[in-house]
């Protein structure tokens, strides 16, 4: 059974080079082409491809048109085939529900290669980019995950807040209406969160971090948190 396909790229001799090599291709049948990201949401919407295969660079909004046929069309499968080697381009896109990313000046096996892939399911993209790509998306991922271990609580930036003040606990918990133990507690709790040894670092750690959103001191002035 062969895979329908659509090319959208508005170089024409490109794309019609594109459609003579692959429909030579018995497991593959080029059901449609086009030249626009207005003609990508056409073809999808009249011939419904199993893999459209579209450059970026290209007249019309090409991400927004990603963005929906992976929304509202999720039978098809779409492969972006551009020049554009941004690894912030390609997570973008891969993000948006893109099954392959592949380089233009590849191989056509590697293109060919990349549609079988993603009509089964699979994530496609070209071989050395894609460790690059994978690299970023894990680096993204570490940092986010550590940005989210490290969020403080409304009443931990409040104490810090007091500590950018120079206040001590004993200031603090009673500007805040809790205990001197209660104070001590939340700047153990701030030093292993932020992986400092003591208040001074405490201080340092959270402006370099920049873990303190805009008016969270007040914010907490006008909540009572036990």
């Amino acid at each position: 059974m062969s895979i329908s396909v659509a090319f959208v790229d508005d170089h024409p001799i490109l794309l019609e080079g594109l459609v003579s090599l692959y429909s030579g291709k018995s497991d593959l049948e080029i059901v449609a082409k086009g030249e626009n990201a207005v003609d990508a949401l056409k073809i999808v919407e009249e011939f419904s491809p199993e893999v459209l295969v579209l450059d970026l660079s290209m007249p019309g909004d090409a991400i927004a048109a990603i963005e929906l046929v992976a929304q509202k069309y999720k039978d098809t499968r779409i492969i972006v085939f551009t020049a554009n080697s941004s690894i912030e381009t390609a997570i973008q896109v891969l993000n948006y529900g893109v099954s392959g990313y592949v380089l233009k000046g590849s191989s056509a096996s590697d293109l060919h290669e990349a549609i079988r892939t993603v009509y089964d399911g699979e994530t496609f993209i070209t071989a050395g980019f894609a460790t690059k790509v994978i690299m970023a998306m894990k680096t993204a991922e570490i940092r986010r995950r550590s940005q989210a271990q490290r969020r403080l609580s409304l009443r931990e930036e409040q104490i810090v807040r007091h500590l950018m003040r120079g206040s001590t606990n004993r200031e603090i918990a009673v500007c805040l209406d809790i205990s001197e133990k209660t104070v001590k507690h939340y700047m153990t709790v701030l030093m292993q969160k932020l992986d400092v040894r003591n208040r001074v670092e405490v201080v340092l750690a959270a402006q370099r971090l920049d873990v303190l959103p805009d008016g969270s001191a007040e914010r907490g002035a006008s909540r009572r948190i036990n």
